[in-house]
């Protein structure tokens, strides 16, 4: 904090008056948000350890603004802090004044203008900005490639699939993804990619739109930012508007390049489901893993756009085993009744009222296995020696698996979202299991090579997770760590 402020007195001449954080844990990623004031001026600041993350951010608004595109303006930063200050665009989101502007389906005439406004200048940061944007600074990939795809896809799978429950043929699954990820790919892909295009990332200022949250973008496919925001799940825009607001669209991109309306809806779809399938594990992620209730929310608006889709589109390639899986989620009245459930989850069961202590360790092989000081035995030991290893490379070496640059390197591997949803599944059956016997203790322990990376990554993930339980009280131990340090 004291570096914000800092920022903001050397570039207007006069201290922060008054510090407001905002956001809490509302959003999705992990930066700190502040809006930072003094008598005559406002600001807001960022707070965020992914050096590659803020300088992408802090270079495309700079390129953008070049454009004459509407983002904010770079006040001061401090990469090597993890800080930056930008303009204030104020507090009113696309989604909120959509939100205060319609009755149901009856939208406002007032706010569908915003929209045309919005999807008007999509065209403008895709093409005319994308000719000459450092791809370089991308992060974490220059492009919406196959790889990009894949995380997208395996996001999906790991923790909204299997967390949710949806029972699926994994070799068939993976067929089906292999196929779609083969189509996407012969789309055009030599545009800027924005990759969080939608409704809360959209601030209205005098009722012109401006755009934030674009540090993840990179090139790729026209038909992405569109879908992304014509199925925004909880902004829940009517088929009739979404098909109005994509003919808008076209038609403003037709003025960049020369297009051909019959050729981008070919891909339009499939584009549609990926962003879908992406958010979707968004929120099993935040919602299932994390257990923070208010993303399970937009499920159901999810589902509703799935369902309409499986009604009306038909896509040209056959995707089974995933359109199986979609009909199953539909058929879920758990999943269609998250948005009550997840308020009911806050209030603790009466049954589930006694204290279960898990304790949780990393720990490195070459030393042995942690001992069991409760004297119960049993739990779980995970091996993560199976896992691609930060260790192995020199910009690691001298970081843990607690430090940023590890954590967002390990969350970019497939392999690894798929063994901590499993390894999660497993211990979150224990501990329902446990609390209804009435045991006191369970113990979890990770091991790797070393104890430094894989292993205490492992641990801090399922502690986060598991301390939003009620009823359970967790302990953490780096046993390689707690050495290092004596």
């Amino acid at each position: 904090m004291d570096i914000l402020k800092h920022l903001f007195e050397q570039h207007f001449h006069s201290p922060a008056e008054r510090v407001q954080p905002l956001q809490g844990q509302l959003g999705g990623s992990g930066r700190k948000i502040i809006r930072l004031a003094s008598e005559k001026v406002t600001a807001i600041g960022i707070l965020y350890d992914v050096r590659e993350e803020n300088a992408a951010f802090l270079e495309f608004s700079r390129h953008f603004r070049r454009h004459g595109l509407p983002v904010p303006e770079i006040y001061a930063e401090d990469l090597n802090r993890g800080a930056y200050l930008e303009e204030d665009m104020g507090d009113t989101t696309l989604f909120e004044f959509l939100s205060k502007n319609r009755t149901a389906e009856n939208i406002a005439p007032q706010a569908v203008e915003a929209y045309r406004q919005v999807v008007a200048t999509l065209p403008r940061f895709q093409v005319e900005a994308g000719r000459d944007l450092n791809y370089k600074l991308c992060y974490p990939r220059a492009s919406f490639d196959r790889q990009s795809i894949a995380w997208d896809l395996n996001y999906f799978k790991y923790y909204f699939l299997r967390l949710a429950g949806i029972p699926f043929s994994e070799q068939a699954l993976e067929d089906d993804f292999s196929r779609l990820t083969k189509f996407l790919l012969t789309a055009a892909r030599d545009y800027f990619l924005y990759r969080d295009f939608q409704s809360r990332n959209i601030m209205l200022v005098d009722g012109h739109p401006f755009f934030l949250d674009y540090q993840g973008g990179r090139k790729g496919a026209l038909q992405y930012d569109i879908a992304s925001l014509l199925y925004d799940a909880k902004a829940d825009l009517p088929p009739e508007l979404r098909q109005q607001l994509l003919d808008h669209y076209l038609s403003k991109l037709g003025g960049h390049i020369e297009l051909n309306p019959e050729v981008f809806m070919q891909h339009y779809y499939a584009y549609v489901y990926v962003r879908i399938m992406q958010a979707l594990g968004a929120y099993g992620f935040r919602g299932f893993y994390e257990r923070k209730p208010h993303f399970l929310q937009s499920v159901p608006y999810a589902l509703k756009n799935l369902r309409w889709l499986l009604h009306n589109v038909k896509l040209p390639i056959a995707l089974p085993t995933l359109l199986d899986a979609f009909n199953s989620m539909l058929a879920s009245e758990k999943l269609w009744n998250l948005s009550s459930d997840s308020a009911a989850e806050k209030s603790p069961s009466p049954a589930l009222a006694k204290t279960l202590t898990v304790r949780i360790f990393s720990f490195s092989f070459h030393r042995g296995l942690p001992k069991d000081d409760s004297g119960n035995g049993g739990g779980f030991i995970f091996d993560g020696r199976s896992l691609p290893n930060p260790g192995r490379e020199e910009r690691f070496k001298t970081l843990t698996g607690k430090d940023a640059p590890v954590i967002d390197y390990l969350n970019q591997q497939p392999s690894v979202h798929e063994f901590l949803a499993s390894a999660t599944a497993l211990v979150d059956s224990s501990v329902s299991n446990y609390q209804q016997r009435g045991f006191n203790n369970l113990m979890v322990s990770f091991g790797c090579t070393g104890g430094q990376h894989r292993s205490v990554y492992l641990a801090e993930q399922l502690a986060k997770h598991l301390r939003s339980r009620n009823g359970v009280e967790v302990t953490l131990q780096h046993r390689e760590l707690e050495k290092s340090a004596e």
